[in-house]
């Protein structure tokens, strides 16, 4: 089988239409489907946009119905935090706070907190893998790092190595910050990060006030923090140029299998890989401009930037 790997969509339910639509999927009963392909979907289907019930009238079907699968971005991973008590029952794994509450404004419009749909939903959450390793090709939503990985799947009981779903011993370890599971789930789910020098800061595409950077982690050749910087073009000259420590980077030899990521809100205006065998489809869809971007897979084992499809964003 062959397979269309789709981005970040963050409840852009028209633009999502539209990009089935360019890659040939037909509804049938209700359920979008391709007689000889199968979406992967790279996570974060809500929270920012505005049409976050239907984006997941989608996905799911799809997924139930064997016409895709997917895997969690950390905007899921948050969901399920912000919903679950701690063991003490004196909080939420996640915050109830001015930035979180914001953060999930959209889905919490469209599935009332503690709402029979919103529980359940958030229980649907729950069921998606942590990455997916299809063989001659990956899948996961941030960084893959085989470290990482092979800690997470020796501490989730009953864990596949090819696609570990949470179970809730893992799920309370990964919100305490310091732990072992809470440095890997980050780095899985949200990227590498390294603090920049002291007195050095930037805004992210959030105005928040950050001193730690994402980092281009598959790339050896980065010399300085501004070469490493993965992020916004705009915030890049915020970045210091100065050397960073050698041997920083553990990299991703061109040898490996291809890997899809999203995430990581892409604005250059061309859609072209990370690397020979690198990927991010997440080109920013929930902004004015942004665009919903797939990659068509047919068993290659490099990059071809005449495989991206992408639709502009159709809510504007």
């Amino acid at each position: 089988m062959n397979y269309d790997i789709i981005g970040d969509i963050h409840g852009c339910a028209k633009s999502l239409v539209s990009l089935l639509g360019k890659l040939n999927y037909k509804k049938n009963y209700g359920v979008y489907g391709h007689e000889n392909r199968q979406v992967i979907f790279l996570g974060d289907f809500v929270d920012r946009g505005p049409y976050q019930r239907e984006v997941i009238n989608i996905v799911r079907p799809m997924i139930d119905n064997g016409s895709a699968r997917a895997v969690m971005g950390n905007h899921e991973y948050n969901a399920i935090n912000y919903a679950t008590a701690d063991r003490e029952g004196k909080d939420y794994l996640r915050q109830h706070n001015v930035k979180n509450d914001k953060q999930h404004q959209a889905f919490l419009n469209a599935y009332p907190f503690k709402s029979l749909d919103y529980l359940e939903i958030i229980e649907w959450f729950k069921t998606l893998p942590l990455w997916l390793d299809m063989g001659n090709f990956r899948v996961v939503h941030a960084c893959w790092d085989q470290e990482c990985m092979d800690r997470i799947s020796d501490s989730i009981l009953n864990s596949s190595i090819y696609d570990p779903t949470m179970d809730n011993d893992f799920l309370h370890a990964s919100a305490v910050k310091g732990s072992a599971e809470f440095d890997d789930i980050e780095v899985i789910l949200k990227g590498k990060e390294i603090k920049l020098p002291e007195g050095c800061s930037f805004k992210d595409k959030d105005g928040n006030l950050r001193h730690h950077i994402r980092i281009r982690w598959w790339d050896r050749s980065a010399k300085t923090y501004r070469d490493i910087f993965l992020g916004p073009e705009s915030a890049k000259k915020e970045i210091p140029d100065e050397a960073i420590e050698p041997g920083l980077v553990t990299g991703y030899t061109e040898s490996e299998s291809p890997i899809f990521i999203g995430h990581y809100w892409i604005e250059d205006k061309e859609i072209n890989g990370l690397s020979s065998n690198i990927a991010c489809l997440d080109y920013s869809i929930a902004k004015s401009g942004g665009r919903l971007v797939a990659y068509r897979f047919n068993g290659e084992s490099a990059i071809n930037n005449d495989n991206f499809v992408w639709v502009p964003r159709q809510e504007d």
